[in-house]
């Protein structure tokens, strides 16, 4: 993810700090960069924002994953594949099994 990419994405998040989607956007940003704690940050933010949005639950257990916060991203995943499973998205829900156990 380039600078000038991130920052378009820091500028959506400003323009627009109510819309989950912006929040979600920039979070994945900043997890392409490896950047957990940011991303761990905004993906709470978006999930604040629309407590629905599976999508961005993963990405957070993701971010949490990444920094070694193995217990909260188990919680987070477990959240996510409700939500995703009444959403259902049944695959999503299998993509968070594989998340788990990566996990260990």
């Amino acid at each position: 993810m380039s600078d000038a990419r991130l920052e378009q994405f820091k500028q959506m998040v400003a323009e627009f700090p109510d819309s989950p989607m912006a929040q979600f956007s920039l979070g994945k940003a900043y997890l392409e960069r490896r950047q957990y704690a940011e991303a761990a940050k905004t993906l709470e933010e978006a999930v604040r924002l629309d407590p629905q949005y599976a999508a961005a639950m993963v990405s957070l257990g993701d971010a949490y994953a990444g920094a070694g916060q193995a217990d909260k991203a188990r919680e987070v995943f477990a959240q996510a594949k409700e939500k995703a499973l009444a959403q259902n998205h049944p695959g999503l829900a299998e993509e968070i099994d594989e998340r788990v156990a990566d996990l260990g």
